[in-house]
């Protein structure tokens, strides 16, 4: 039986049973030329197979009586289960597509068109610095102008207001100028994933931040990046000037106010002195201030004053010459006219509501209610203490005066604890 094979195709292990396979070198050494080629010479040295031995486009392998002809030495054979030269040959990955390639970006690293990107950063850096420098007209306009009067208010409102304004829309028309004119314009959807993040989750986001911070251009246009650091820095600085309306500690200082002896009681608004006569009308209420300190907010804040024209006998007297709880000082008093401070033992509102029938003096913030006539003390609301009573007298020219300052702190009870 004889074995044939193409010319050119790869030859068959030859013999016609496996002890014949057996026989002659190892497999290694065999397997070790196949791969040199040494098959592909024009006659293979040393084999059964040569080109004179090809007839008729067949190759004898055998006797036609069936005779095995034993093999040679050193004949490389194919392997049972090994790819044919073709294959064996592009096992490794061709050149320059070795290994997975890289995901494709999903943003752009920079604009499409450079120039008009170089034009938008010059006006984003404008508008930060100009930001910049509407922040620190803030910062100077707060140090500088005062408060001190109405006119001082409007002022300080106006300058604070417009340069605040002026560094927020010059931020924003900046920050909006980045985005339209050096960001790239794409659209990204993102599918809901699970809240917990794996790791190759986590460097996906490590791999989009850094190609969103080389679209943003954040890193590669420093002057825009600069500028919007300038920008920031009066926010930056802002809480250390407002931080300084905190203090310094006030200290003893609620624990008096500027009333003294002698001190005329003016008539709020009209500035005017008032004797005892001119107040005459049984419940009637003025507020009144220390002369020389009218204009003086921060004086007033604590010595501002109401004097309360009482009948004869509604007056709860003591005799003693200091505060007495539920009780009118009489050697404060002046022809059956009481002077309470005007601030609230609360939070400090100026308590100046009165009712004549019922001789509630009223707050109202919180609606804390004093009893005038028992030196003023509280039948309602969440004070805790009594309006405290000004000691007060008459002059040489029978004006009204204080003959002191308030024996006990005014205002909140938390004064009292300063």
């Amino acid at each position: 039986m004889s074995n044939t094979n193409s010319p050119g195709s790869d030859p068959e292990f030859t013999g016609s049973s496996s002890g014949s396979a057996a026989q002659g070198e190892s497999g290694d050494t065999a397997w070790q030329e196949y791969l040199t080629g040494g098959e592909h010479g024009a006659g293979v040295s040393g084999t059964g197979v040569s080109g004179a031995d090809v007839s008729g486009g067949s190759v004898s392998g055998a006797s036609a009586s069936g005779d095995v002809e034993p093999e040679i030495p050193g004949t490389p054979r194919r392997v049972i289960g090994t790819p044919p030269p073709a294959v064996a040959r592009t096992m490794l990955p061709a050149s320059g597509h070795d290994g997975p390639q890289p995901p494709a970006r999903e943003l752009p690293a920079g604009p499409e068109d450079p120039v008009h990107a170089k034009r938008a950063e010059r006006v984003v850096a404008a508008c930060f610095l100009l930001s910049m420098l509407a922040g620190f007209g803030f910062l100077v306009a707060y140090s500088l102008i005062g408060v001190g009067t109405i006119e001082k208010v409007h002022h300080s409102n106006l300058a604070l207001g417009l340069c605040l304004s002026l560094m927020m829309l010059l931020l924003a028309v900046g920050a909006t100028i980045w985005v339209r004119h050096l960001m790239p314009n794409v659209e990204l959807t993102e599918q809901r994933h699970p809240l917990a993040s794996d790791r190759q989750d986590r460097e996906a986001f490590k791999e989009t931040f850094t190609e969103g911070a080389e679209a943003s251009q954040f890193v590669k246009r420093p002057l825009v990046r600069r500028s919007l650091i300038a920008a920031t820095v009066p926010l930056a600085i802002a809480p250390l000037f407002l931080l300084r309306d905190l203090g310094p500690l006030p200290g003893t200082s609620l624990d008096y106010t500027v009333w003294r002896k002698g001190l005329r009681l003016l008539i709020y608004g009209t500035n005017r002195p008032i004797t005892p006569a001119e107040f005459s009308s049984p419940g009637s209420i003025i507020s009144v201030v220390p002369e020389g300190y009218q204009d003086d907010f921060d004086a007033l804040a604590k010595a501002a004053v109401v004097i309360i024209k009482f009948r004869p006998g509604q007056l709860q007297f003591t005799s003693e010459n200091h505060a007495v709880p539920n009780k009118v000082v009489q050697n404060w008093t002046v022809d059956n006219i009481v002077a309470y401070s005007k601030i609230c033992t609360h939070v400090g509102c100026p308590a100046a509501l009165y009712e004549q029938t019922t001789h509630y003096i009223l707050c109202p913030c919180h609606q804390s209610t004093f009893l005038a006539t028992e030196g003023a003390r509280v039948i309602f609301g969440p004070a805790t203490r009594p309006l405290p009573q000004l000691p007060m007298g008459v002059d040489a020219q029978g004006y009204l005066i204080a003959t002191g300052d308030f024996q006990e702190p005014v205002g909140p009870s938390f004064w009292e604890r300063s």
